[in-house]
């Protein structure tokens, strides 16, 4: 099969019609796959005049991988494309691998650097996508898993495509040939630990001996079962319609359902969220443990991405707390606030703390007002509170005490939370 710049171009036109309007931005990692992507895109780039430029993630984990990046460099240069190399810190979590911890670093940095619209290409190929079907299989994947790679999905503030799905490593490499081309070798593609590297090594060639359209075959499989996965989807933003206040999901709606369509709204409703759910048997069993604790329980469901908890007959789907707790800050004013010409101090709860909330009416504590206004039980020990001199004054931007506030009209400081968690 022969391969072009042309046929980059139409599957860019069937994976998205506005592609050209926000600009194009190759993912290049200097290997064989992303360095034929951008030739052919600096091809396409000059002949039709529309924005290119490329991304480069170095890592640091390998001796050579500044050379790699001198190398793409090389190439942009020669192409007459812009490159950007990105040198994001590696934080595994307990447990992950330094491989895995890399990936999420690599696709967090490439969203953050995309401008609004921008398109991110990567050079998945189809026998990435074969690979990556065989993985989620023998993981016990559903059918969102089995989908494999999309052709286009959100990715920070632009797209991510992935226009040569349709084409096949070999077609490629004769490409790269055909036009002189060099490019990098990673040793750990061939490193037989990782498991794709043992499929592509040791499975592949023998499944393409007695199926050599294996790869466009899966191909076409992984996309009935995206078709599938949306269906899903839409049958779950249609369950939830009528289950969600301010994002909390009501778990007298969800008993509603049967258990499969519970788990899966559940699912769906931590994706909307921006947290990979755990898997099916947690949440199965979470659900269960919801549903069986005392009303004076407070359960909880943790793992790496979240917490879900219930309060009031509600569930909150929450990022690990700590990070997620938004900004805070006085910032000056004359609503009505605290005095200018004091030093205020922040800090979290401690135990004891009381203030006067209204005028000539009696001190209340901290644990009062929140049980009163419903303050979820785990946002209590994670409210900013402002100190002067050891005394109570303000709660976050919920309650100021009286005692201390200036009157609305005069100059002063007043709390602003932005970007808080659910408080209720």
């Amino acid at each position: 099969m022969s391969f072009d710049a042309g046929q980059v171009s139409a599957a860019l036109d069937a994976i998205d019609r506005d592609w050209r309007t926000g600009g194009a931005c190759v993912a290049l990692s200097g290997g064989l796959d992303s360095t034929v992507l951008l030739h052919a895109m600096s091809i396409l780039a000059r002949a039709r005049d529309f924005s290119l430029r490329a991304l480069h993630v170095d890592h640091g984990l390998q001796a050579a991988s500044r050379e790699w990046a001198e190398s793409c460099g090389r190439l942009c240069a020669d192409l007459g494309v812009s490159l950007t190399v990105l040198r994001p810190g590696i934080a595994p979590e307990p447990g992950d691998s330094v491989e895995a911890a890399a990936r999420d670093a690599r696709y967090a940095a490439l969203a953050g650097e995309l401008a609004r619209n921008e398109r991110l290409l990567t050079a998945h190929h189809g026998d990435d996508q074969l690979e990556t079907v065989l993985i989620q299989l023998l993981r016990g994947a559903g059918v969102a898993g089995l989908a494999a790679m999309p052709a286009r999905s959100r990715c920070g503030a632009g797209w991510q495509l992935r226009p040569l799905l349709g084409i096949e490593r070999a077609t490629i490499r004769a490409y790269a040939e055909q036009h002189g081309l060099s490019w990098i070798e990673d040793p750990m593609n061939a490193a037989l630990r990782f498991d794709r590297a043992w499929l592509r090594a040791r499975v592949l060639p023998a499944i393409r001996e007695r199926w050599p359209a294996a790869a466009a075959t899966v191909s076409r499989s992984a996309a009935h079962l995206a078709e599938a996965s949306r269906l899903l989807d839409a049958q779950a933003s249609a369950d939830v319609a009528d289950m969600l206040d301010d994002g909390r999901l009501s778990l007298a709606a969800l008993w509603c359902l049967d258990g499969d369509r519970q788990t899966h709204v559940l699912r769906w409703w931590l994706r909307q969220a921006g947290m990979r759910p755990p898997s099916a048997a947690r949440l199965t069993a979470a659900l269960r443990m919801f549903r069986e604790a005392r009303d004076d329980a407070s359960p909880v469901l943790r793992w790496k991405d979240g917490e879900l908890r219930r309060y009031r007959g509600r569930l909150y789907a929450l990022p690990p707390l700590g990070p997620g707790l938004g900004q805070f800050g006085l910032v000056p004013g004359r609503g009505g606030g605290l005095p200018a010409d004091t030093r205020w101090t922040i800090r979290f709860r401690e135990g004891g703390e009381s203030l006067r909330p209204h005028a000539g009416r009696p001190r209340k504590r901290l644990k009062d007002l929140c049980q009163e206004a419903g303050i979820v039980p785990w946002m209590r020990d994670r409210l900013p509170l402002v100190f002067t001199e050891g005394r109570l004054a303000a709660v976050g931007d919920l309650w100021l005490d009286a005692d201390i506030a200036l009157p609305p009209g005069e100059p002063s400081l007043r709390p602003l939370w932005s970007d808080r968690p659910p408080l209720y």
